[in-house]
Order: structure tokens, then C-alpha cells, then sequence
């Protein structure tokens, strides 16, 4: 089974030590080994994989190669890429195959990438625990019987295991940094509008940012210097100079302010949340951080309020699959009114006809002043509390969920309480901040649990550099499944 990260893989690379064809067979022989005990992999194509190593090596013999030629990475099931099925994890695309490819994905592939292939995901990114893909759940590799997490669940579980050095998530509500921490992997949610949303299926607009997942900061640090950067076919990527990711990775925490919101550290967490959240904190105090208390008083509320935008964004987006253009068409219907609905009853899963019908709602006459856009202040409002906060620290370190990932099946029965447990990632996508998920220790089962770094706007380099910093003087990233 191959480790390395992609920091290790690059430099055997560059040194000759190994090819990229040699890496990407490495790869492809531990997905068939071990895929189907976690369906992580829903997509692969050998033969376009193999191609993009051959020309990788050709690069790299040529001398002039970037740092990720001839790295291996799994896209989430969100991102086109020409020539790939990219179904969203949904019946509804499972047999379209996209004519263009993502900025994001074509951004590294210019960097000579190479696609493994296209890994499981909730249906349309609706979920947090990857049980709503029509291909079936991702399994955690760390034990089968649980849950990886979700959306951007065959991400995770695909790194976990060590199926992909590497891969792209995609954050909503929490869906890069959840399944990251019930994976045990490190996962960056970016500053909404620094990583192009084109060629991103769309779940919520307002709320979807591209990020990386990876085994280590510094492994996500380097994917994002790639990742980020104006696009004008996006009109909500951000117009700023190029930065270098990398460059806080070695600063001292020393001095550091870390927050710590007292509406994050409450009973409701399980006692392995809670000790996973002391052994980072016992962590940063040895390397000098300070920690202070703090408030963010519309916690309770983020969850409402994003439930009612994000369905509300998803009704609107989500209307494009009509049966008539691409996608699932019902093959009985009598005129062009049953041809949509049979096409969209039988095409959508139960989760996105769910939020489909509250978004409907909530936009519909008379309900819009009531909950649309009530939500909407309310979305400023939590905003406003991340920026009090940070007139006084640094850095914010919270938990990630009130408990490790759950069994499969568990919140099946009860849709409230599988959002519920979003309540500590949602308000950072309300807010459009950046936060990352990193490991910090495991459950009394063995099951990773993480926590979650908050940044201010733009300030991913710094908690790229402290999550870097705790994983120099820890080990829980390093651990892989039986």
C-alpha cells in the first residue's frame, strides 16, 4: 500500500527515484485491492490514467517540471473534466460525461497531475454522511460499519486509506471538514471566492468552495497554490495578486491568540470530542500559543438560517435537470408537464427532493419575506460575530462535530438530527471564511476525530502554518486503517 504524502511523492519524483507511471499503477493496484470494502471509487478509466503518467514522465525527463508533475489526485464527483462521467453521484447525471473541464482541475492537470479517477459523494452534495449517493455509502476505512462522512466522503475515505495521495473536496456546509476529521485526514475549506467555482456542479452557489484534502497541511498548503486564482468564468472568484501558501508553514506559534467560542464547547460533545479538542489545545500551549475565551451568540441559529439559503440556492440550481437537455429522462409520460416530473421523481434521490420542496417553499409568495430573507440578515449576523472575534484573537480552534462518525444507518430515520450535526461547520460557510479540519486524536473504538482551525478572510496560510506546526509535534495524521 503506498503512504506518502504528496511532499514525499514529489520529491521522489523530481529525484528520479520512482516514474509516474510506476506511481500511478502503485495506486491503481491498491484501489482494486481495497475499493470495494469502502466504495470510495465510483469512476476509473486505466487507460486515461496511465496516458497522463506517460506524459508526466515525458515532462519530467524534459527537466522542467512542476512540483505536483506526475502526482496522482481522485476529484470528487462534483467536478467535470472532459471526457469523464460525472454524474454527482446521482442518477440523474449517471450517464453524462462532461464536455469541459473545471478551473480547478484543469489548473492541475496544467501542473501535470494526473486523475486517478472520480471518487463517491451525497447526491448533488446534499448530506453529511455519503449515504444518499445512488452508487451506495463510502464506507470509514477505519472501521466499515461507520460512516466517512459527507458530502466529500470518497475524498476522505480515499486518502485515509491510502488510495490516493491526495484528492478535491468540496465545502457547502462543513463538507470538506467533516468527513476529514471521521477520516483522520486534514482537510481546507478556502475563503469563499479564492478557488473558481466553474465547472463545480452547483449545490448552493453562495455557499460551494472547491478546497483540498490531503494527509498533511503542508500537502494541502501546496495543492492550493495551484488550486487558487482569479477566474473571469466565475463571476464570484476574486480578483487578488497570486500568494505562496506555503509561506507560514515554518512561523512560530508563539505569541498566537486562539479563541476558543464557549457556544462550541458544550456538554453536547461526546467525551472523545472533548478529549481530542484538550490534546490540541495541550498541544498549541507547549509551542507557546495563548487561548482566550469567546462568543459567537448566533451559533444556534446558523443552522436554520442555512437550511432555508442553501435549499432555497438548490431549488433554483437544481431546476436545470429537466429531462429534456441532459441527464434522466422518464421513458413514460403523456405531455411535457409529466416528461418533468416523472424525469425529476424518478432521477432525484429522497435527500435532494427533500430540500428541493423546502427551497421551493421558503421562495415561494409569501413565505420569502418570512424566511428567505429573514435568513439572509441572520447570515450577516453571524458574520458580524466572526469579525468581534477576531478584533481579539487570531486564530478560532473548535470541534468539528459533537461526536466521531456515527454508524451507517444511524441518522437515516431522522433528516433534523443529521443536520444537526453541521451545527460547528455551517456558520464558517454563512460567514465565508476559511477553516481547516485536522486530526487530533481517536475515539475509545478507534475512530479519528478532528477539530477545526478558523481563520480570518484570506488567512489561510496561517492556519495552514499552525495546523503544520501541530502536525510536526504529533503523529495522529501519520496513522492509517488496519
Amino acid at each position: 500500500m503506498p503512504t506518502y504524502t504528496l511532499k514525499q511523492a514529489s520529491d521522489l519524483l523530481q529525484s528520479k527515484k520512482i516514474s509516474a507511471t510506476e506511481l500511478a499503477n502503485e495506486y491503481l493496484n491498491a484501489i482494486d485491492a481495497q475499493n470495494a470494502a469502502i466504495n470510495a471509487y465510483i469512476t476509473l478509466d486505466k487507460d486515461k490514467t496511465l496516458a497522463e503518467a506517460a506524459a508526466a514522465d515525458a515532462r519530467l525527463a524534459q527537466g522542467n517540471a512542476h512540483p505536483l508533475t506526475g502526482l496522482p489526485i481522485a476529484f470528487k464527483d462534483i467536478f467535470c473534466q472532459t471526457g469523464w462521467r460525472t454524474a454527482c453521484a446521482s442518477k440523474m447525471l449517471d450517464n453524462f460525461i462532461a464536455p469541459y473541464t473545471a478551473t480547478v482541475v484543469q489548473n492541475v492537470l496544467n501542473d501535470g497531475m494526473v486523475t486517478l479517477g472520480r471518487v463517491n459523494m451525497d447526491e448533488f452534495a446534499m448530506g453529511s454522511t455519503n449515504e444518499s449517493s445512488f452508487y451506495g455509502a463510502t464506507h470509514n476505512p477505519f472501521n466499515v460499519q461507520h460512516v466517512a462522512g459527507g458530502s466529500s466522503g470518497g475524498s476522505a475515505a480515499a486518502v485515509a486509506a491510502r488510495l490516493a495521495p491526495a484528492a478535491f473536496g468540496s465545502d457547502t456546509g462543513g463538507s470538506i471538514r467533516q468527513p476529514a476529521s471521521h477520516c483522520g485526514i486534514t482537510g481546507l475549506k478556502p475563503t469563499y471566492g479564492v478557488v473558481s467555482r466553474f465547472g463545480m456542479i452547483a449545490y448552493a452557489s453562495s455557499f460551494d468552495q472547491a478546497g483540498p484534502m490531503a494527509q498533511t497541511a503542508e500537502d494541502c498548503a501546496i495543492l492550493l497554490n495551484s488550486m487558487a486564482g482569479f477566474d473571469e468564468r466565475d463571476s464570484t472568484s476574486l480578483e487578488r495578486e497570486k500568494e505562496d501558501y506555503t509561506r507560514d508553514l515554518n512561523q512560530s506559534l508563539k505569541g498566537l491568540k486562539i479563541g476558543l467560542p464557549k457556544e462550541y464547547f458544550t456538554p453536547n460533545n461526546s467525551a472523545d470530542v472533548q478529549a481530542a479538542l484538550n490534546n490540541a489545545i495541550e498541544l498549541l500551549k507547549q509551542q507557546g500559543a495563548e487561548f482566550l475565551d469567546i462568543s459567537l451568540p448566533q451559533t444556534e441559529l446558523s443552522i436554520p438560517a442555512y437550511y432555508v439559503l442553501a435549499s432555497a440556492e438548490a431549488s433554483t440550481n437544481l431546476s436545470r435537470y429537466d429531462g429534456v437537455r441532459y441527464g434522466h429522462r422518464a421513458s413514460q409520460f403523456k405531455d411535457l408537464e409529466e416528461m418533468y416530473g416523472n424525469s425529476r421523481a424518478e432521477g432525484f434521490g429522497s435527500e435532494v427532493k427533500r430540500r428541493i420542496m423546502i427551497g421551493t417553499y421558503v421562495l415561494s409568495h409569501g413565505y420569502y419575506d418570512a424566511y428567505y430573507l429573514k435568513a439572509q440578515k441572520l447570515r450577516r449576523l453571524v458574520a458580524n460575530d466572526f469579525q468581534a472575534a477576531f478584533e481579539k484573537c487570531d486564530v478560532i480552534l473548535a470541534p468539528n462535530a459533537p461526536t466521531a462518525a456515527p454508524k451507517l444507518g444511524e441518522l437515516n430515520s431522522d433528516p433534523v438530527q443529521a443536520y444537526l450535526s453541521d451545527i460547528y461547520t455551517i456558520a464558517v460557510n454563512l460567514a465565508g471564511l476559511p477553516a481547516l479540519s485536522l486530526p487530533a486524536g481517536f475515539s475509545a473504538t478507534g475512530l479519528p476525530i478532528g477539530v477545526q482551525l478558523i481563520g480570518n478572510y484570506f488567512r489561510e496560510s496561517q492556519i495552514l502554518g499552525v495546523a503544520h506546526q501541530m502536525q510536526l509535534n504529533s503523529d495522529w495524521h501519520t496513522k492509517t486503517p488496519a
